[in-house]
């Protein structure tokens, strides 16, 4: 058997270079070791043991926004590709928002809060469903898919969307609500916060959301072949992990002009969309899920549980 030992000595240079690049001067990645070695070598040999012939492989990757799932998603590849030698795709759900064109055709259509990149109902479904039916076709053939750029909330130009050449062998699809479930109607109803108080009073933007996690979405993450899930605490946890996330974005592209970038109380009101399906996904997602990455307050794995075999 391949042993844990063996793969982090060939996997952790690769790995430590990755986290260096997520890194800033005053935020340092704690317990790397510790993370890559007990938490993210075994997950992957789990994954490398439901491979099989099933490819692609599809994985899911789900957590509110600032858990760390490009992170752990990006190490997990790594672990997979420098290892395993398994050829890796890796791609959000974020790139296949719609362009902001369409989501403001959307907003005067539906509900003005549509405008705003995040919910069910903003990514390009016929995209993402067109993606996963090519990857999954005997005869694969070559194919673009974009690239999302959250400092101008609009796609980048085509010329740098992501180029598939070969088919993989394991896809990781990653977001923040990869594997959300809809809920009961008649929750909707009640109040989170004072997006929905006040400029949700119909219930409009609530109900299409919840409607797109029970059709669309629903035929989307039939696709995948196991969920793992970034469990945290509560919501305001996301809220302050959102906001170091937002500061290390401003960093990377505070030389460009045209960066619609958000301040804290920006993040606070731009997470409100999501509370709703987040919170609903802290009850729903973990009895979904293969796989449940616990996250302690300090942003660090603190266990895994593997809930089917």
């Amino acid at each position: 058997m391949q042993s844990i030992a063996e793969c982090y000595k060939k996997v952790s240079k690769d790995c430590f270079k990755f986290i260096k690049s997520q890194e800033t001067p005053k935020e340092k990645f704690k317990n790397k070791e510790k993370m890559i070695k007990s938490f993210l070598i075994p997950v992957s040999f789990w994954i490398v043991s439901k491979v099989k012939n099933k490819k692609p492989f599809i994985i899911g990757l789900g957590g509110g926004q600032g858990a760390g799932k490009t992170t752990i998603t990006s190490i997990i590849s790594i672990i997979l590709k420098k290892y395993f030698k398994f050829n890796v795709f890796k791609i959000s759900i974020d790139d296949f928002y719609k362009t902001r064109k369409k989501r403001i055709l959307l907003s005067k259509k539906v509900h003005p809060s549509l405008k705003t990149r995040g919910v069910p109902g903003t990514h390009d479904m016929n995209i993402m469903l067109n993606f996963f039916k090519r990857v999954k076709s005997k005869n694969f053939k070559a194919l673009k898919i974009p690239k999302f750029n959250k400092a101008i909330d609009d796609r980048f130009k085509k010329k740098l969307w992501y180029s598939i050449k070969k088919r993989p062998d394991i896809i990781i699809f990653e977001g923040w609500c990869v594997g959300a479930r809809a809920e009961k109607n008649n929750t909707l109803k009640r109040t989170l916060n004072s997006l929905e108080k006040y400029e949700d009073k119909k219930l409009i933007w609530r109900t299409f959301v919840n409607q797109q996690l029970k059709l669309n979405y629903k035929k989307l993450y039939d696709q995948l072949n196991c969920l793992l899930y970034l469990k945290v605490k509560n919501f305001k946890l996301l809220q302050k992990w959102r906001i170091k996330q937002e500061k290390k974005l401003w960093l990377k592209n505070k030389r460009s002009s045209n960066h619609k970038l958000m301040s804290n109380k920006d993040v606070i009101a731009f997470m409100q969309t999501y509370q709703r399906v987040t919170q609903n996904m802290f009850k729903n997602a973990t009895k979904n899920a293969s796989i449940i990455l616990n996250l302690g307050s300090n942003h660090q794995i603190k266990s895994v549980v593997y809930k089917r075999k």
